[in-house]
């Protein structure tokens, strides 16, 4: 294909905004059109980049000079995007996770199948260049058979505006921690059979009234009865604190890293650095990465794109599971897990 993607964007959030940006940037694609409500950041768009704008997220699948679309609107909503622009015939780039219950997320599988359109799922991590490293290493044999895996995954704040009410997003094991149920389950090639959850919240009382929480851990139990754990938090005040770690039977990996510039200052009252201040910069060339993945992808035909639907129904099935043991103080078994 010589042409250029024609991609629009639905949703213009902080990462309906790099997501565009990404399209825009890309030789191989075009910012073609963008669906938003608010007006203001509409215009913007078109003196930027020079796109249509629609008020209707309908309005702009109905576009036939369109070959994709990436949905960065809110969680909530994924499920009518996705399968509406299933209908609609546009290869699909989503945001995370693709539905709040596994019902929704069957919904979602189903459009996608039964339209036959490419979909892809934004889980970047796996296109982070020590993340995608690591599971090389891993699948090359060098570190064994994995055995365990251990997340640590720390936000600086709960930024509590409305597309993190967790009404809307899922909030702290859906929206939060699918990420690293998404890599329990890619970097240890394995599927999670139970899990046992607890967590307070500590620091946002207002969460409470959401039945949300601010700190927790997760103890995961692979089929294969490796283990693994995920601990999470919102009130890391010292900076954005991402980690993981396979323990494999002859070796292990571990992948991050707090410090963003590679700059260490040495004096008499100690030793300090600077730190990622939050998951955009952490994460910036990996949310370029997967754009760029899905445009190669969609140039060079390819309909089975990954991570996909059913990797985003796994991830999900995994968070629902550990959020209702957290509800119930129960080891709870993960439902339709895949079957490898």
């Amino acid at each position: 294909m010589t042409e250029q993607i024609r991609i629009g964007v639905i949703g213009l959030g902080p990462m309906g905004l790099k997501h565009a940006r990404s399209v825009a940037e890309n030789p191989a694609a075009q910012l073609a059109a963008v669906a938003t409500r608010r007006a203001e950041v509409g215009r913007e768009m078109t003196a930027q980049y020079g796109c249509r704008v629609y008020d209707d997220y309908r309005a702009l699948l109905q576009d036939d000079t369109l070959d994709a679309v990436v949905i960065a609107s809110a969680t909530r909503d994924h499920p009518e995007h996705i399968i509406a622009a299933a209908h609609a015939r546009k290869a699909i780039f989503t945001e995370k996770p693709t539905a709040l219950t596994l019902e929704d997320a069957d919904r979602v599988v189903a459009a996608v199948t039964e339209q036959n359109v490419p979909c892809m799922v934004g889980f970047m991590r796996r296109f982070d260049a020590a993340y995608a490293a690591a599971k090389k290493t891993i699948d090359s044999g060098e570190i064994g058979v994995p055995i365990s895996f251990r997340a640590v995954s720390r936000d600086p704040i709960w930024p509590a505006h409305e597309n993190d009410d967790p009404r809307v997003s899922g909030g702290f094991w859906l929206d939060m921690g699918v990420h690293d149920f998404d890599l329990a389950r890619w970097l240890m090639g394995q599927e999670v059979k139970r899990v046992y959850a607890t967590g307070s919240t500590l620091v946002y009382p207002a969460l409470k009234a959401f039945d949300d929480m601010d700190n927790g851990i997760a103890v995961l139990t692979y089929e294969n009865d490796a283990l693994g754990s995920a601990e999470l938090s919102r009130s890391a005040r010292y900076g954005y604190d991402i980690r993981t770690e396979v323990l494999g039977s002859e070796g292990g990996v571990w992948i991050g890293s707090l410090q963003q510039t590679p700059l260490r200052v040495l004096t008499k009252t100690g030793v300090r650095h600077d730190v990622y201040p939050w998951y955009l910069e952490r994460f910036d060339a990996a949310f370029r990465n997967e754009i760029n993945a899905f445009i190669a992808a969609l140039r060079a035909g390819q309909r089975d794109l990954s991570p996909g639907v059913h990797d985003a129904r796994a991830a999900l099935a995994i968070a629902l599971a550990v959020k209702s043991s957290w509800q119930t103080g129960q080891v709870v078994p993960v439902r339709g897990a895949i079957r490898r």
